[in-house]
């Protein structure tokens, strides 16, 4: 159901069926149990009987935002129910005093490092909302120094970049076969002389021209440890390091029944595999502030039928850099957990930017 569909049922409800429903969601939502139709009739706003807010039960069953997950009268909402209660009906809390303490608290000194940074914040995110928490670091975007390979054996060696502002990265890569200690200079000083004042993602984007148009000029060898050292900065493993996942064990903290044990299990594969982390930073750049994906709908992880709340953060220039999130079952606090999420984005876009 699109959300035009999902707007046009909710026009459609009258004020009864949209107070069962909204109370249904909220009760399950509470305490994850299904909401039957004697706990709705003792402070439903109109006195109804319980076979009148089963009938209206059965109605919203019927429209798929309902279900009955075993034989009781308990209802829990689908993910489509969940879908249009989010659009809806969910009414956003406020940041508690204790919440913004911790998450501020996080944040530490302008001393320390980004990574050691986003980390205390993810672990102070996940704290907070009780659920794992995602924080995608910002690729390391300063000036490059200075690039060197260093030979670890025959079938391994280093590639080490420095940069401008002190910060170092290394990856251990294959070279090609037969390289020699004169290749490796040769290679080195190729990319040195292409780097200087150039960003990681700048000299990416000319390295491949460059290689093609001066072919005569470097060894065939030199072009090979050019090309297989510098594409390990293109590499999943480079993705990999810029996600950082904490409170993994808050997801199972209430898990019993085996179908959620299973469901958690998968999600946890996903997490340790890291797979497809650069859709993680695009679900956040298709909209403006914090977006909400239930269930199948999240395509990071819809074999664990989770929700994830993403919020993506900003440079001083503006630019989505990264982004933070935090993922749990579909039964979230989405109306406490949005706005926590969109203040630790609004942090650390602000932390990234003073450091720019």
């Amino acid at each position: 159901m699109s959300d035009m569909d999902g707007n046009g049922v909710i026009e459609e409800m009258n004020d009864r069926s949209r107070e069962v429903f909204r109370r249904v969601v909220e009760g399950y939502l509470a305490s994850g149990e299904p909401v039957g139709s004697r706990s709705l009739t003792r402070d439903f706003s109109e006195k109804v009987s319980a076979a009148t807010i089963r009938n209206v039960m059965q109605d919203l069953e019927f429209l798929g935002l309902l279900d009955s997950p075993h034989v009781s009268a308990g209802r829990v909402p689908t993910q489509l129910g969940l879908r249009m209660f989010v659009d809806g009906f969910l009414e956003m809390g406020d940041l508690t005093h204790e919440d913004r303490r911790k998450l501020d608290d996080s944040m530490g000194s302008n001393s320390d490092d980004v990574s050691g940074l986003l980390d205390r914040v993810g672990q102070a995110l996940s704290g907070v909302t009780q659920g794992a928490s995602l924080v995608l670091a910002p690729k390391h975007e300063a000036p490059i120094k200075h690039i060197e390979f260093v030979s670890l054996g025959s079938d391994r060696a280093l590639a080490v970049l420095v940069f401008g502002d002190g910060h170092v990265e290394n990856r251990v890569f294959h070279p090609p076969v037969g390289h020699t200690p004169s290749a490796m200079r040769e290679a080195a000083n190729f990319l040195n002389a292409l780097a200087e004042g150039k960003t990681l993602s700048d000299l990416r984007a000319v390295i491949g021209q460059e290689i093609a148009s001066r072919r005569q000029e470097i060894d065939t060898l030199a072009q090979d440890l050019v090309k297989q050292g510098f594409a390990v900065w293109d590499t999943s493993g480079d993705q990999d390091e810029r996600l950082i996942v904490r409170g993994r064990s808050h997801l199972l903290a209430e898990e019993t029944e085996a179908d959620e044990l299973e469901r958690i299990r998968r999600l946890f594969d996903d997490l340790e595999r890291k797979r497809d982390i650069a859709e993680f930073l695009e679900l956040a750049e298709e909209g403006e502030g914090v977006r909400i994906f239930i269930g199948s709908e999240n395509k990071l992880f819809s074999l664990s039928g989770s929700s994830l709340v993403v919020s993506p953060y900003m440079n001083a220039d503006r630019k989505i850099v990264g982004a933070v999130g935090v993922i749990g079952p579909t039964r979230l606090n989405y109306g406490r957990i949005v706005p926590i999420v969109d203040y630790t984005a609004q942090l650390v876009g602000r932390m990234i930017s003073d450091r720019s």
